[in-house]
């Protein structure tokens, strides 16, 4: 059965400088990882952050991060997925890129936070529109979907996890506010009821909101089909790199064939 080495990087907003991600990428390469996801917000500032930056400083730093990671992707041959901020003519647009040794594909998310404390939704530019499929592919012959962060909480998604028979999920996130647990038990839960890997990188770092302190927390984790946690980074700057086996899906699936009772229910009235 295939296997496929995944790697997530749980870090605060990186800098210009590529000393850092490189000296991850170097380890990352000598463990043979294939892709490598990134949290929300590592590649650019906090949106909130954006208050007391230029347009154009936002645009540089995403400019110059995605051809950071073009030409990693390239010395290393390996695929990094990575939520970035996009600058149209008409705002900023949250995405996610992924780029490979030779191909560079977008992912704007399409249902953002709109809540008061934390209003993506109204500060971003990204449409409000019937929803579509979310980001996929395949890679050494798994299934593989992209997901935003605060997209897990929608069962749209995951009915395409279950109709596209998605082995693993990659989930960015920039989670605070003591969340741990919540973060922990849907994500254990989703793996468990759809049969798949589940990749989340979570942000670290702080930032102050009128005496009010977020403080992103960490808790990168891989969490199998059976939905237990195979690994788990605490609350530092890290990187977890492990080996999955499409053997752990299939077996899974064919344990608890719940996929199986819903066919055999299609097209009855």
């Amino acid at each position: 059965m295939a296997q496929l080495v995944v790697a997530a990087l749980q870090l605060p907003t990186l800098g210009m400088n590529a000393t850092r991600l490189e000296f991850y990428l170097k380890q990352a390469k000598q463990r043979d990882a294939d892709v490598i996801l990134l949290g929300e917000y590592v590649l650019n500032h906090f949106f909130k952050e954006f208050a007391t930056m230029s347009p154009n400083m936002v645009k540089e730093q995403t400019r110059k991060h995605t051809e950071l990671l073009k030409n990693l992707a390239e010395k290393y041959d390996i695929v990094f997925v990575a939520p970035i901020i996009i600058t149209k003519k008409d705002g900023y647009h949250k995405t996610i890129v992924k780029i490979t040794p030779k191909t560079t594909r977008y992912y704007e998310q399409q249902i953002l936070l709109p809540y008061a404390h934390w209003n993506e939704k109204k500060f971003f530019a990204n449409p409000i529109k019937p929803l579509k499929d979310p980001m996929t592919f395949n890679i050494n012959g798994f299934k593989v979907m992209v997901m935003a962060g605060f997209e897990l909480h929608f069962d749209h998604f995951w009915q395409r996890v279950t109709e596209k028979k998605i082995d693993l999920v990659l989930l960015p996130t920039a989670s605070t506010f003591g969340s741990h647990n919540r973060w922990r038990e849907i994500i254990k839960t989703k793996a468990f009821l759809h049969g798949c890997y589940i990749l989340r990188a979570n942000r670290l770092g702080e930032y102050s909101d009128n005496e009010v302190k977020w403080k992103f927390y960490g808790d990168t984790m891989l969490v199998s089909p059976e939905g237990e946690v195979d690994m788990m980074l605490e609350d530092k700057e890290s990187m977890l790199i492990e080996v999955i086996d499409k053997r752990e899906v299939s077996e899974h699936r064919k344990a608890w064939g719940f996929e199986k009772e819903l066919k055999e229910r299609e097209g009855l009235s």
